[in-house]
């Protein structure tokens, strides 16, 4: 039987590991005032143990997330401190969640990518056209950009030194080349996918008593060949759109850039865990959730 020494000894060998293991994280997070004396692993892992001896439920707090599920259960004997209990079961959560606990947290960070959202929308930079289009060319070029005069982005803008004229030049060139690899690629799918369809066709094409094809198949086809070749003559004549369509296009694409950053594809630009873990934008929505009740509340007088 194990005894109360040896409980504590075997507990003190695993912090002395957890601290070791920690310690040799570079990116480790340290306050302002102990990060001098945090440059080593020997004084890191110092400055954890020294955590570890005076304040449990701050190490928890701090470091529990960099824990292994081990690691975390070395804490268990102290559960009967109300603080500590509560960081046990919050980690444990989040390593292995219940459905309810998944679903809670699905909204969470729906709620939070929503609130980063419009602080990026108020911001004015992110979601400004000159940052999308730099993101997405393509599908900026495909709403907005094929009607509008492309000869404006080359010209020198007020203020401007010339070195900042050739640099943009310069990022021009690229994006162009970007877009027209895209229109290439595009182009390149839709032949293959006709030819496929085509194949098929011809395989599954139903014949009639003299072999050929279906009367009322070719009539069919040929509206709709004559109807398609309308459309794309009537495509390519519109290089130009009104002001307020303009304006429709561009809203249409602002849109689906909204929608790609709230779906989590934004990842090449935007550190999502910061914004998902981030509790100060739940402020957001319980101001929201307030001010509705509020109104609510007066709609009803």
């Amino acid at each position: 039987m194990e005894t109360v020494g040896e409980s504590k000894g075997t507990r003190m060998e695993g912090m002395e590991s957890i601290a070791e293991r920690l310690s040799l994280m570079e990116d480790l997070y340290f306050p302002r005032a102990v990060q001098p004396t945090a440059i080593n692993p020997s004084q890191r892992k110092s400055i954890l143990l020294d955590l570890l001896s005076r304040d449990v439920a701050v190490f928890l707090e701090r470091y529990g997330t960099k824990l292994t599920v081990d690691e975390i259960g070395e804490f268990d004997v102290l559960e009967g401190n109300y603080e500590i209990n509560w960081h046990l079961k919050h980690l444990r959560s989040i390593m292995s969640p219940t459905p309810d606990e998944l679903q809670s947290r699905s909204k969470t960070v729906k709620n939070r990518r929503r609130a980063y959202l419009n602080k990026l929308i108020f911001d004015g930079q992110y979601f400004s056209e000159d940052a999308m289009r730099e993101r997405e060319p393509y599908l900026h070029h495909e709403y907005v950009g094929k009607f509008q005069d492309l000869s404006g982005r080359r010209m020198a803008r007020p203020g401007e030194q010339w070195s900042e004229t050739l640099l943009r030049r310069a990022e021009e060139a690229i994006l162009i080349a970007k877009i027209r690899g895209e229109q290439q690629r595009n182009q390149e799918q839709e032949m293959e996918e006709e030819e496929e369809e085509e194949e098929e066709d011809e395989e599954e094409e139903p014949r009639d008593a003299n072999g050929g094809a279906n009367s009322a198949e070719i009539l069919s086809d040929h509206l709709d060949a004559t109807n398609g070749a309308q459309s794309t003559t009537a495509g390519s004549e519109q290089t130009t759109l009104s002001a307020a369509e303009l304006q429709d296009q561009m809203d249409q694409f602002t849109y689906i850039m909204h929608e790609k950053f709230l779906l989590g594809e934004d990842s090449e630009h935007i550190d999502y865990s910061k914004i998902d873990n981030d509790e100060t934008l739940d402020d957001h929505w319980q101001r929201e959730a307030n001010d509705d009740a509020e109104e609510k509340y007066f709609d009803k007088d």
